[in-house]
């Protein structure tokens, strides 16, 4: 039985333990869970475990800042030890009942509290507990800014913490020490204490307390000058801070932060570190305030929880009463089941008709989306065959300038033969006439013909070449078109009325003003200039094979490609 009753104990010390530092982050979780810790304390009458639960409680409230309701419930605790007269319970609530007196401004009442803490630590020799109350009274009389007693105190408290190696404890000295030193602008010793302090915080692993004392280490290095070290102690509060999502020491951190760069002559980092400051103050502001509103929204709930118990408690006692109130509450979960059932079935045909209309529409819509794409399918179709007619256009319209050289070549020819002869009458004449048909030779009337048809099959390729390759000739321009057009080599000579050496030429400095490498193909690239460089063609209107295929004129009507290729020559000549 008494070890039972021991295990009991240390599993309700570990979860009062867990609830402490469930207290600061969610504060209505951590009372809900006590509340259950302490109504099983009252039902195994465990009166220990009841002022401990009370006394949780109170801090928590402290925590949050209602110091009124924290008294209240550590006045409750301190009852309860005193009247199970356990003495060490009692003078740690003492401890904590002084500190949140001298935060609620009842300086009289905290001392009290801490003396008489003292007192008990004193005659039971207790040297952890005097640690704690010396620091706590060296604490209190900083703050009124009694440093030499606050000194004294803390002297003591450091003596009785190193009897117990309480390096948490130790710690906690340390920086109040080093506290009380920086009030004095002893800065030296004050360094030397926040050192220690530091020192031990970190074999205890205290994570949060770290962060306090390099940000007072940091103070220390800006007030004595030492602006860039103090600038990096300060920064590495704060990194630590933004580890531990500790909003209150980063907001400490910025604000020392700017308050080094305000001495170092940097007024914009000081501002900007200090706005980081004044907004995460406010957002702290904004979580304890909702943490509060849950806190006593919490609260709402279970004392109105109390107060239905307490009725349900009373209801019992009228037996008839109760039993009239079940039938009733049983008549009308019949009919309210009733009722239940019947809107589920109107809901289930309702959800059904539901399904099956969602099911037409769905046919519909798909029927449709069937429907748009066989217009899709038509209009491509139809875009195929008007691509596949200007095709025929330009082909026809090729052969139709090929007919009219054909026949200007033939005449000046013949002209020309007759030139040759001796009879001077004639010879005038006949020269106005060669004249004349060579300026036919060089209008351009076909040439913007065949320009018009070929953009109608290439959409916008002499306007995208021009835009990229600037300086261009008419010439330049009339090559490109024959090779797009995959005419050979020998006939686009022949189409231009110059040889083969000449078109080699204007083919190498056709390379050169469009920027080609040694070794890539003219023709290749001309093909590939009709995609735009995303891969996509340059006019959507057009499919991709219906470009593609208008590359290669097939001849309507039975022509060898020399005459072909004379005629086009004689438009493309000028």
């Amino acid at each position: 039985m008494v070890v039972f009753a021991g295990w009991q104990l240390s599993v309700t010390a570990q979860s009062l333990t867990v609830a402490e530092q469930l207290s600061r982050q969610y504060p209505d979780s951590a009372y809900r869970f006590i509340r259950v810790l302490l109504n099983q304390a009252v039902a195994q009458n465990d009166r220990r475990t009841e002022g401990d639960c009370l006394q949780q409680i109170g801090l928590l409230f402290y925590h949050q800042g209602s110091y009124a309701q924290a008294i209240d419930y550590l006045l409750q605790a301190q009852k309860i030890f005193r009247s199970v007269s356990d003495g060490n319970r009692l003078a740690r609530n003492r401890n904590e009942l002084g500190t949140v007196y001298y935060y609620n401004e009842q300086s009289d009442l905290a001392l009290k509290q801490f003396t008489e803490a003292l007192t008990y630590y004193s005659q039971s020799q207790n040297a952890q507990g005097l640690a704690r109350t010396y620091a706590n009274i060296g604490h209190f009389y900083e703050k009124r800014l009694d440093l030499n007693q606050a000194y004294r105190y803390q002297k003591l408290a450091l003596s009785n913490a190193g009897r117990t190696n309480d390096r948490a404890g130790l710690s906690t000295i340390y920086e109040n020490l080093g506290s009380i030193f920086e009030d004095r602008e002893q800065y030296d010793s004050a360094q030397y204490y926040y050192q220690n302090a530091l020192s031990l915080s970190q074999q205890t692993h205290d994570e949060i307390g770290q962060i306090e004392i390099i940000n007072n280490l940091g103070d220390i290095f800006r007030k004595t000058g030492r602006f860039q070290r103090g600038l990096e102690r300060s920064r590495e509060a704060m990194q630590l801070a933004q580890q531990k999502k500790e909003r209150y020491q980063l907001s400490s951190a910025y604000r020392d932060i700017a308050k080094t760069f305000r001495l170092m002559n940097q007024p914009d980092s000081a501002y900007t570190y200090l706005e980081r400051s004044r907004d995460l103050v406010d957002e702290i502001y904004a979580v304890e305030n909702n943490r509060q509103i849950a806190l006593l929204q919490t609260l709402y709930d279970v004392e109105r929880k109390d107060s239905e118990i307490s009725q349900l408690n009373a209801q019992k006692r009228v037996d008839f009463v109760a039993i009239t109130a079940t039938v009733i509450v049983l008549l009308l979960i019949g009919v309210l089941a009733a009722v239940i059932i019947s809107r589920q079935r109107l809901k289930i045909r309702n959800e059904q008709a539901l399904n099956q209309q969602n099911q037409e529409i769905f046919r519909t819509q798909n029927e449709l989306m069937q429907v748009a794409l066989k217009n899709k399918q038509l209009e491509e179709e139809n875009l195929k065959s008007q691509l596949e007619l200007k095709s025929k256009e330009l082909t026809t319209h090729t052969l139709q300038i090929i007919q009219k050289n054909q026949v200007l070549e033939e005449l000046k020819d013949d002209l020309t033969k007759v030139l040759k002869d001796d009879k001077r009458d004639q010879k005038k004449l006949l020269k106005q006439l060669v004249q004349k048909i060579t300026l036919n030779f060089s209008q351009d009337k076909y040439w913007a013909d065949f320009r018009a048809i070929f953009e109608q099959v290439h959409p916008h390729f002499f306007r995208d070449l021009t835009q990229q390759f600037p300086d261009l000739t008419s010439t330049d321009m009339r090559l490109i078109a024959l090779l797009k057009m995959n005419i050979s080599s020998a006939d686009v000579a022949t189409l231009l009325g110059i040889s083969t050496d000449s078109l080699r030429v204007a083919r190498y400095r056709l390379r050169k003003k469009l920027g080609l490498l040694e070794g890539e193909s003219l023709s290749a690239f001309i093909q590939r200039f009709s995609r735009g460089s995303s891969g996509t063609p340059l006019n959507p209107q057009i499919p991709l094979a219906a470009s593609v295929s208008a590359v290669t004129f097939s001849p309507v009507t039975p022509v060898s490609a020399v005459e072909s290729v004379s005629a086009v020559g004689s438009v493309l000549r000028n």
